[in-house]
């Protein structure tokens, strides 16, 4: 079972709308090396995992649980980068020709104006990208190219936009893939993997990516969260040294701080969310009753 936060991972840094970005950012979310795939891998995984090595089932289940909130953060994130882009006004005045300008003419056509299960060029995701052998080392060494070509990815995306909001769960999620990389190496050499001798490590420079730095500085490239309030053995594969030579890695135990999650507001002009005055009269009437029950 999995508990659901009402947060997200990362703080969104509010900045102007950009359509564009919107849609460079689904190939993190949808594309073959994005959150949805490392998420849903990482999930069948831990659920088909076989035999007796609890510990890296839990690694597995650890990681999986994170992806969900990266999978959260990223539509949030396009979200924001699409909020705003058209505003409401009269059909005539064609509040919706946007669309016509955007790389993404379904983020308007079919999402009201939100993110979408699929990659920058608008295919949809695949449950053929997800891999499990059912072989631990197989998936291990499977799972850490995932992370570093997840990276290698999410470092191009960084190159392509200076908006706030892009930049920051870029950022984030370009320093958290190096992390899972520690993670999975980690794994495999505790199966016998002599790194920069049996394999090279994998290295993308990120020093000239201030933001990614700054995350840096706090150690958020060497630590992993256990993502439960159970035993969990993570601790005894994740701890020691860097595989990478770059410091002390750390498992923590529960959750990370998190963020609040962006409220986004009605956009009539997509007919979303749609509610009219009978029906958000109910709806708040709802929210009362609830917002009482919570406070007795």
């Amino acid at each position: 079972m999995f508990t659901s936060i009402d947060k997200l991972p990362n703080k969104i840094v509010p900045d102007k709308p950009d359509p564009k970005a919107a849609n460079a950012l689904q190939e993190g979310l949808g594309g073959q090396f994005g959150e949805m795939r490392t998420m849903m891998q990482y999930l069948f995984q831990n659920m088909n995992f076989r035999g007796d090595a609890k510990a890296y089932q839990d690694l597995l289940r650890s990681i999986a649980t994170e992806e969900m909130g990266h999978v959260e953060l990223v539509s949030n994130t396009i979200n924001m980068l699409l909020e705003g882009a058209s505003a409401q006004a009269d059909p005539e005045q064609l509040p919706l020709s946007v669309a016509l300008e955007s790389p993404n003419i379904h983020h308007f056509l079919v999402a009201g104006q939100s993110s979408r299960p699929v990659d920058a060029a608008g295919n949809p995701w695949s449950a053929t990208y997800v891999y499990d052998s059912g072989n631990l080392v197989l998936n291990m060494l499977y799972n850490l190219i995932l992370e570093a070509t997840g990276r290698l990815q999410k470092c191009r995306l960084y190159e392509m936009s200076k908006n706030k909001a892009y930049r920051a769960t870029v950022s984030y999620l370009i320093v958290r893939d190096l992390a899972h990389e520690k993670v999975f190496a980690k794994a495999l050499e505790t199966l016998g993997v002599n790194w920069n001798k049996t394999l090279p490590v994998p290295k993308i420079d990120t020093t000239k990516m201030p933001e990614v730095k700054e995350l840096e500085n706090r150690n958020l490239h060497n630590q992993q969260w256990t993502f439960t309030s159970e035993d969990s053995g993570l601790s005894k594969i994740f701890t020691g040294s860097s595989p990478f030579g770059d410091g002390e890695i750390e498992t923590l135990d529960g959750i990370p701080e998190g963020a609040a999650i962006p409220n986004i507001p009605d956009a009539p002009q997509e007919f979303a969310s749609g509610i009219d005055p009978v029906l958000k009269k109910q709806v708040n009437e709802i929210m009362t009753k609830r917002k009482t029950k919570l406070q007795q």
